[in-house]
């Protein structure tokens, strides 16, 4: 039986045509700034995003944390919404790396309002910690892939402005939210003052990253990404992974949108299965039994679907590049099988 991994959009394996890219890219050492692949990689996503610069890092939670350290002194505070990635999945990073305090507001599906920041900054005093960035993450993974509506990203990003707060985007899934609204991934990314983005997801790279920002936060990230063990000398070979995916994966995120959309019609049609349709917005689907998930998860690894679970009744699903539309029947197929049992 062939395992449908619906755990993450981690689990995807590149691509015959980005093995060949990763072959023949020209490769030079980058700590010194002399991999061509990677430089151009840099150009394309800080163009792209419409931001000066850019950042090749291993990892998602290493080019947020580098935005942690470029923002914030030890002391200060992060504004983020509760089930952020950087709170919830960077393994208390913004203590341990950067000494900093999160504060974490209630979201709505992993939204904040403009009135929620506001009351949130606190004012100057010596008791309390300062106030010092606005984190906030498209698609909001932990809501099971939430887009940040442009308008309530602007006005949410300028109550922290006017408050004086820095401002980051984990945009992990920026080119989803892209892919499902029509919206440039750079109307995101121009409002702050860094964004993050990720190969290794949808995109389906192996390895890797971005922080776009401006030049001269970009320089100083570097300072901090060799702190942090992420210069990885002749990159060339993970950037030029990178710069396939941007080619030629982007579009092709509808499909997994369509995917997860047919998936969760099926699943919401089956006995014991509660699915929000309202809530399916991208890739990223969340599903309620009425058994346990530590009773369902193996249940269906027993069928060959892997998926994690999120709550004591609930899974994640996340379509990617390796689920077919004929992986989507048979899943349906197997999961019908499993609560019907």
């Amino acid at each position: 039986m062939k395992p449908i991994d619906f755990r993450s959009d981690t689990v995807t394996r590149p691509t015959a045509g980005m093995r060949r890219a990763m072959l023949e890219a020209d490769v030079g050492d980058d700590v010194y700034g002399e991999d061509p692949t990677v430089n151009w990689l840099e150009e394309r996503v800080a163009g792209r995003l419409g931001l000066e610069a850019a950042l090749f890092v291993p990892s998602g939670t290493q080019s947020n944390q580098i935005a942690m350290g470029l923002h914030c002194r030890p002391g200060d505070e992060v504004i983020t919404e509760a089930g952020s990635h950087i709170l919830q999945y960077e393994g208390g990073a913004l203590s341990a790396l950067w000494g900093v305090q999160p504060q974490p507001l209630p979201g709505e599906n992993g939204l904040l309002s403009a009135e929620q920041v506001a009351e949130a900054v606190r004012a100057e005093n010596i008791h309390a910690p300062r106030s010092r960035l606005l984190s906030l993450e498209n698609t909001h993974n932990r809501s099971g892939g939430t887009v940040w509506p442009l308008e309530r990203f602007r006005e949410v990003v300028a109550a922290g402005r006017r408050a004086g707060l820095a401002v980051h985007l984990d945009g992990a899934r920026l080119f989803n939210a892209q892919v499902a609204t029509g919206t440039p991934a750079a109307d995101w990314a121009k409002l702050t003052d860094t964004t993050s983005v990720c190969f290794s997801k949808g995109l389906g790279a192996p390895v890797g990253s971005a922080l776009v920002g401006s030049a001269a936060l970009i320089q100083e990230g570097r300072r901090l990404r060799k702190r942090l063990g992420g210069g990885m000398r002749q990159a060339g070979m993970l950037a030029a992974a990178a710069l396939y995916a941007l080619e030629h994966h982007v579009e092709r995120l509808a499909e997994d949108h369509a995917h997860t959309r047919r998936l969760a019609l099926g699943l919401a049609e089956m006995p014991g299965v509660k699915v929000n349709l309202a809530r399916v917005e991208t890739n990223i689907l969340l599903v309620e039994f009425t058994r346990p998930s530590q009773e369902m998860v193996p249940r269906l690894a027993a069928q060959g679907l892997l998926v994690n679970a999120t709550g004591p009744h609930s899974v994640r699903l996340v379509c990617h590049l390796d689920v077919s539309a004929s992986d989507i029947d048979e899943a349906l197929s197997r999961f019908r099988r499993t609560v019907e049992s």
